[in-house]
């Protein structure tokens, strides 16, 4: 019995299929390729502090395991999620002495660096300048917003990019292959169907990858084949990668957002059913909508708005999948919607202007007299009430504060209803200079 719980448990596959050497990692070439600066770095052993930017299963720790080899140093890592400073002291603390007393250098691994706050980043800040640890920091998020300055400033930032069908497809066959580490042994055969369906699934991330495989490949009987029917039931509850709070969420609603403002409706529609097939909540996906109808449809197009806001209404109403369909309608109408930006910018100018400025009084014929004692003061007199004026426009009224000259903020743009509303604008600008005219003495 008692061997029953001292057993190691077996290694995952995606450990053990882990590259021992850089000729066996799968992707990134345009970092690790001959004659790119990391992949050169790292054949002639010049090692330095880094940050690994990129998604889940793209290789981060796998690289930073290869680089410790390949200078003879020692790997140590530390998790974001468990560590503080205590133990980012000690971990240099222990560099320092393998330094000293080796001459061994220390290649220090943190993952999910973005989780650590301002003063444990800051913990790192002496060891990485007197080179007691090589940092190596790996992160799903942005760096520019989610680590120090400081630390940034110590670092090279390289992107790491999802893995290709192809590079996926090539793990998979090296895995099946391997009688050492992979599923050799298993004399296992992957259907061709099942196999671009698992690469499918995977979405550019081996780990992903080698643990749909293993399932599969433990449901399977040796010698026989891995077959469409079974990775589907595997894979049956899987969920395609979709940070609700990370930098894949901002990107694809950023894409959404700029294939509307660019008049396309497929690849608005794509970037939607993207954000969707990935779970993210369709209310959210609404109010982002009505925010493209006020920015880059506004005043050439007033039913964007509208539309906008019927098909938020109908999501909150009904709930899925007819509140989708009504958000891919508004979508598909504000992309092929004429475009404007004018309100947009007019909004932005003057906000920035009032902020900057001080705050002028209203002149006294724009104010309301509710009272017999505001009358008696004579506020607001001289208002012109321009429903009794000729066109219905009092020509040559003044509408900012008494010390400001008047302001151009709103520029209609030659596109949709905003043709006529420039239009508009130009006659009561004429009518305006006709009347400073007639006063001129």
């Amino acid at each position: 019995m008692s061997d029953l719980f001292t057993r190691a448990a077996p290694e995952p596959l995606a450990a053990r299929m882990r590259p021992r050497t850089l000729d066996g990692y799968v992707g990134q070439q345009h970092l690790l390729g001959q004659g790119k600066p990391l992949g050169e770095a790292l054949r002639s052993g010049a090692l330095h502090s880094m940050i690994l930017w990129g998604p889940p299963g793209v290789g981060k720790t796998t690289l930073a395991r290869l680089f410790s080899e390949m200078v003879d140093g020692h790997f140590q890592s530390l998790s974001a999620v468990l560590a503080g400073v205590k133990d980012i002291r000690k971990a240099a603390e222990e560099a320092e002495q393998r330094l000293v007393m080796h001459n061994q250098k220390t290649v220090l691994f943190v993952d999910e660096v973005h989780r650590f706050n301002k003063s444990q980043q800051d913990a790192f800040l002496p060891y990485v300048e007197e080179g007691t640890v090589i940092f190596v920091g790996a992160t799903t998020e942005n760096p520019s917003f989610e680590v120090n300055n400081a630390l940034l400033s110590r670092a090279r930032v390289y992107v790491l990019q999802s893995l290709t069908n192809q590079d996926l497809a090539s793990l998979l066959h090296r895995t099946l292959r391997d009688s050492d580490k992979g599923l050799g042994l298993l004399d296992l055969t992957l259907a061709d169907d099942a196999q671009q369906f698992l690469i499918r699934c995977a979405d550019g991330d081996a780990r992903r990858l080698l643990n749909l495989l293993e399932l599969s490949a433990d449901l399977a009987e040796a010698g026989n084949t891995i077959t469409l029917e079974l990775v589907e039931t595997v894979a049956a509850h899987d969920v395609r990668r979709f940070d609700k709070g990370g930098d894949v969420f901002y990107e694809q609603i950023s894409a959404l957002h700029k294939a509307v403002r660019g008049s396309s409706p497929d690849g608005a529609l794509y970037w939607m059913a993207r954000m969707f097939d990935g779970g993210c909540d369709p209310l959210y996906v609404a109010r982002r909508v009505v925010r493209m109808a006020s920015e880059d449809i506004g005043n050439a197009d007033p039913r964007g708005l509208q539309i906008a806001l019927n098909a938020w209404d109908v999501q909150t109403r009904l709930g899925s999948p007819e509140g989708e369909l009504a958000i891919a309608q508004a979508v598909a109408y504000l992309a092929c919607a004429p475009k404007s930006n004018a309100v947009y910018k007019a909004f932005k100018q003057v906000m920035k202007e009032v902020k900057s400025e001080p705050s002028f009084d209203v002149p006294n014929h724009l104010c309301n007299a509710p009272t017999t004692l505001m009358k008696s003061l004579e506020i607001g007199k001289d208002y012109r009430y321009a429903h009794d004026e000729p066109e219905a426009y009092a020509a040559g009224e003044h509408y900012f504060p008494d010390d400001m000259p008047a302001r151009r903020y709103y520029e209609p743009v030659e596109r949709g209803l905003e043709i006529k509303i420039a239009e508009k604008l130009k006659r009561l600008a004429e009518l305006d200079a006709a009347s400073h005219a007639s006063k001129a003495p």
